[in-house]
């Protein structure tokens, strides 16, 4: 999700764990680590603006469960800072190369929260040879502005103005233009007949800042996910009111069990 105040919603904290390592990605330092081992990789994709920590309040429990890479695109926690705009087609193209560079041959779990999700939608589609389950946790969608538009049109584009408005004054942003691009969200045909898990937020707000997070918004967020997922023919969705937007963070347990209950689904 794009609106800036999202993110007042909770501080995050700084990884209490070692100092991660980094390797050079086309000429940029980008930081990672590298815990637990099992049958199943997991690759965690932070949500928009987040570094590593995105991660902090699940990392350690999934790493008793599967090998778990985590990592901080350019741009986020102490990878190397951005130079220009990018898009999920190139995030994706990096998070390929690093797992390349970290010869991690094995297909992986990707898992994604908010803003990740365009890339690791991206990266199934794109390399599904790479890819045996997607958890995508509260994904950021293209129909975000358009749950707003349905329920008040006249109201919603004031209030979309007013949020493009400050992401334009926030300047040079990893998620820009994916977010303002306009493109509707795809089916992603090229993706492979995987498990898919997707959670979803549907907790209602006692002060909706805007209409995405009205109760008719939480509820059309809800079916739109549900939707996407079950169209999968191993797609499940999963919707919690019990977490807002940070859900790995307000309900870790959820976030480790239905992952847990994911690797259970893949075939090898």
């Amino acid at each position: 999700m794009k609106f800036r105040w999202l993110s007042l919603l909770l501080v995050f904290p700084l990884s209490a764990l070692a100092t991660p390592a980094k390797v050079t990605i086309k000429g940029y330092e980008v930081e990672y680590e590298i815990s637990g081992q099992g049958e199943h990789t997991i690759f965690l994709e932070a949500g928009g603006s987040a570094g590593m920590s995105d991660w902090d309040p699940v990392y350690q429990q999934l790493a008793q469960k599967a090998k778990v890479i985590r990592y901080s695109r350019i741009g986020n926690g102490n990878s190397a800072k951005l130079r220009k705009n990018y898009s999920s087609e190139e995030y994706t193209e990096e998070a390929m190369l690093l797992l390349d560079t970290l010869k991690i041959k094995e297909p992986v779990v990707y898992m994604a929260h908010s803003y990740g999700a365009y890339i690791a939608r991206t990266f199934a589609a794109t390399y599904p040879q790479k890819v045996t389950a997607l958890m995508l946790v509260e994904p950021a969608s293209e129909h975000d502005v358009d749950i707003m538009r349905e329920i008040d049109l006249a109201k919603a584009q004031k209030e979309i103005a007013q949020v493009q408005m400050d992401d334009l004054q926030n300047g040079m942003s990893n998620q820009y233009l994916d977010f303002w691009a306009k493109r509707p969200l795809p089916d992603y045909p090229q993706i492979p007949n995987i498990p898919v898990t997707v959670i979803a937020s549907i907790k209602k707000y006692d002060n909706p800042p805007v209409l995405f997070f009205s109760d008719a918004g939480r509820e059309k967020w809800g079916k739109l996910h549900s939707d996407w997922a079950n169209a999968f023919p191993q797609g499940k969705a999963v919707l919690t009111d019990k977490s807002y937007h940070y859900t790995q963070f307000e309900e870790p347990e959820l976030v480790v069990a239905e992952t847990t209950e994911l690797l259970s689904r893949i075939k090898r």
